[in-house]
């Protein structure tokens, strides 16, 4: 027992030095993560997409460790079985897509024209319905060419995004680095945890294990979930547009599930696009109506079935914080930013409540006002 570091008196954990010296060490864990943050963010992508693997591999994992599978076994397969899945969606999918944008580069000229031509037209019926003086013809000959650089451009953003990011994938570290730190962490992932338990002030740990668990509750719910019904969303848009007849409906499809993520972000830029294609591409309104029905039945079921089967009233994060986080992250550190950003969001989220219910029972906000003078 003589190795045990003495208690200090409740006196003396209360002082201001104590007090002081936790205030700094709280900026010094901030300062330290920023810097690291601006300093190493452009080598951070595989490990913090393998700290995300292990996170969500992490419940499996535990399952298989309860049926008497060993731990680094179950490690290994789970990453074994997700580089397989990535592998067949690659041999599978990957030609598909780029044969589909072969298909919208080699169009992108005829929809540059068709969209000059829309915006003509347009003009043209405001100019007869208003008159010359509110429409002139150099008006109508701006809008219409600006409308298909417009889309140019938005198009070339588009491919070179698409292009990046299967760049970003195929790129080594990801391929390479990624697995092994994700097997190594996951299968290290309650020793890290322990450790990390161990390491809690005495004084706050059942109140710092109390916050913990509330934001593994929302991140898990949030992560986990929001995986589920992004995949359910690609698949099921991916595979209605196609059907419907859309050319580009795969490329479509993925893009409108994979960015649901962002709230309304997803639907609203797959919509749009979809229904500008087909537009482009069917001469009539009624397959113009096959694609407006396929996103009106997507949102019907993604609002009455598919979220809430999967993330249900668990997740407490508000679609505008969201929205700010993942826009936020990206802007300060590019895609790894993006993927801190929920995590970082959900800790605040929690945190804020947590501060806010202390100060709701405080007398700061609890004791009355003084009385008035006589």
């Amino acid at each position: 027992m003589a190795d045990q570091p003495a208690l200090l008196p409740p006196a003396a954990a209360n002082s201001p030095t104590i007090r002081r010296q936790r205030l700094i060490l709280l900026a010094a864990i901030v300062i330290v993560a920023w810097l690291a943050l601006q300093l190493f963010a452009t080598i951070l992508l595989p490990f913090v997409a393998a700290a995300g693997v292990a996170y969500f591999l992490d419940p499996l994992a535990s399952r298989l460790v309860r049926a008497g599978m060993p731990r680094g076994l179950a490690a290994l397969l789970l990453v074994l079985l997700l580089l397989a899945a990535i592998f067949l969606f690659l041999l599978l999918l990957y030609p598909l897509i780029l044969a589909q944008l072969g298909l919208l580069i080699t169009r992108l000229p005829a929809y540059a024209a068709m969209a000059r031509e829309s915006a003509m037209q347009v003009m043209a019926k405001l100019q007869a319905r208003l008159g010359a003086d509110f429409v002139d013809a150099r008006l109508r000959e701006l809008v219409g060419s600006q409308a298909g650089n417009m889309l140019s451009f938005l198009a070339s953003t588009a491919s070179r995004l698409v292009g990046g990011g299967f760049a970003i994938f195929n790129a080594l570290s990801l391929l390479i680095v990624t697995p092994v730190v994700s097997f190594y962490l996951l299968r290290d992932w309650p020793r890290v945890i322990a450790k990390l338990d161990d390491w809690l002030p005495r004084r706050y740990e059942a109140l710092i294990r109390a916050q913990a668990r509330e934001v593994n509750r929302i991140l898990s719910a949030w992560v986990r979930g929001q995986a589920l019904c992004c995949a359910v969303l690609a698949l099921y848009y991916a595979v209605t547009l196609t059907v419907a007849g859309l050319d580009l409906g795969l490329i479509v499809g993925l893009a409108s599930g994979i960015l649901s993520f962002i709230p309304y972000v997803g639907s609203i830029v797959g919509l749009l696009t979809a229904l500008g294609l087909a537009l482009a591409q069917f001469p009539t309104w009624f397959g113009v109506a096959k694609v407006a029905a396929v996103f009106l039945l997507g949102q019907t079921l993604e609002g009455y079935v598919i979220y809430p089967r999967f993330l249900g009233d668990r997740v407490e994060l508000p679609a505008v914080w969201v929205i700010f986080a993942l826009f936020a992250g990206g802007a300060a550190f590019g895609f790894v930013g993006i993927l801190l950003a929920v995590p970082v969001t959900a800790t605040i989220g929690v945190l804020a409540r947590f501060w806010l219910r202390r100060y709701l029972a405080s007398p700061l906000y609890r004791d009355p006002p003084p009385p008035a003078a006589a």
